[in-house]
């Protein structure tokens, strides 16, 4: 019977000539084998392990090379240089003020923002009836009242326009509630607000629009007397407008008010 000698290895067998490795008097290592008929018998075979085979790791050796290699990295980690340095007192105090100034500048254009125009910035910027009747420039006379809701609506529209040709054009603001332009509600047949009123400059009326219309009514309106032409493109338009008969008469005790 032909010895063998085993490896711990793949489990190659070969000949004893060729694996070239001392036999092992083990009995665990002794193989019999029986040859096929008409075969001839191999000599001693040996088990040869290929050259980049290794012992197999167990489960404790592997946990102590992975801590082992955790280990080598956090050593070679940077340590934290200590705490952050104190912010300085100064620069502080330069983005605090910086701060404020930009919180005050940012309510300062939200409140001047022509789209957040209300009535009351309307009736800041008019001028007077009785100096729009004697400087010699063209006029636009709105007829309003705080409750009015078309009003409040049209606002933003308007002021975007008084702004751009106040320095050609009066724009005068009449509150319905104020019992001191009874005269002129008259005088203007003003039955709906808002009544817009255009006045030559020499206070004489072309036309009036009424009620919610289209900005460009009241935009090319205002562009003709600016220019100076003889008539306006929208003499008399009316649309969706608040009752004057649900005015709240008051009198107000400045004289000099627009309100």
């Amino acid at each position: 019977m032909a010895s063998v000698v085993a490896s711990r290895c793949w489990g190659l067998l070969l000949p004893a000539s060729l694996a070239g490795v001392r036999r092992r008097s083990s009995p665990s290592s002794s193989l019999r084998l029986r040859p096929r008929r008409g075969q001839r018998r191999p000599r001693t075979l040996a088990c040869v392990a290929t050259p980049d085979s290794a012992e197999p790791q167990t489960d404790e050796q592997a946990v102590k090379s992975e801590s082992t290699e955790e280990e080598a990295q956090t050593s070679s980690t940077p340590q934290d240089a200590g705490p952050p340095p104190l912010p300085n007192k100064d620069l502080n105090r330069r983005v605090a003020l910086l701060s404020t100034l930009g919180a005050v500048a940012l309510f300062a254009s939200q409140r001047l923002d022509l789209g957040q125009a209300s009535l009351k910035d309307l009736a800041a910027n008019a001028v007077s009836y009785e100096e729009a009747l004697s400087n010699g420039k063209p006029t636009v006379v709105e007829f309003y009242a705080d409750w009015c809701e078309v009003c409040r609506e049209l606002a933003p529209d308007i002021y975007k326009i008084e702004q751009q040709y106040k320095d050609r054009v009066n724009f005068v603001m009449l509150n319905v509630d104020n019992t001191k332009w009874e005269q002129e509600l008259d005088e203007f047949g003003v039955e709906g607000i808002p009544h817009f009123a255009f006045l030559d400059k020499e206070g004489n009326e072309e036309g009036n629009v009424v009620g919610r219309l289209p900005k460009q009514y009241f935009l090319e309106n205002v562009v003709a007397l600016a220019s100076g032409d003889p008539s306006i493109p929208h003499a008399r338009v009316v649309g969706q407008f608040s009752s004057a008969d649900s005015r709240k008469v008051h009198q107000v005790a400045d004289p000099r008010s627009h309100g």
